[in-house]
């Protein structure tokens, strides 16, 4: 069963890419006070998550300050030197914060997992967005399989 609007974020340990190296972090603590705006993304580095998905929060992060979201996370069950890499790559600089997922334990507890063994890719995380604030989920949106819509920048400004 997945997360639903309404639902408190589990706390889960992950890492996430810094200027300073990787840091250990709880999901509890990262994303559970003020108003933050997480997506998902299937895989750093990949087609779509570097083409639109992670550029279109970089883009917006200002949009998404003014309107009154403090933290904007991007989450993926990749390791965090590879997350530092691709926000680098990316220039996510301090825009948004790469949350590394490696072994898949948040999207597990979150109930949001896809199988992507056929691309050899393992278990990772569905792409989604979620609006959170102080901890609980206030919006979520979770896409088809292979879609790109409402998890994006766009769709969640939308929503604020």
């Amino acid at each position: 069963m997945s997360i639903s609007v309404g639902d408190k974020i589990p706390d889960v340990k992950v890492m996430v890419a810094t200027s300073e190296g990787p840091q250990a972090a709880q999901t509890g603590e990262l994303l559970g006070s003020g108003k933050v705006a997480l997506f998902s993304v299937p895989g750093a580095f990949t087609p779509t998550c570097s083409a639109k998905h992670l550029p279109g929060f970089v883009e917006k992060s200002g949009d998404f300050k003014a309107k009154g979201v403090d933290k904007v996370v991007c989450m993926s069950v990749n390791d965090a030197f590879v997350m530092d890499a691709w926000g680098k790559n990316q220039n996510a600089g301090d825009k948004v914060v790469m949350l590394a997922d490696g072994n898949g334990d948040f999207a597990r507890a979150l109930g949001l997992t896809m199988d992507g063994k056929g691309f050899g890719m393992g278990e990772r995380s569905q792409r989604f967005s979620a609006v959170i604030e102080n901890g609980v989920v206030k919006n979520l949106n979770v896409e088809a399989p292979g879609a790109f819509d409402v998890s994006s920048a766009e769709h969640m400004l939308g929503q604020l």
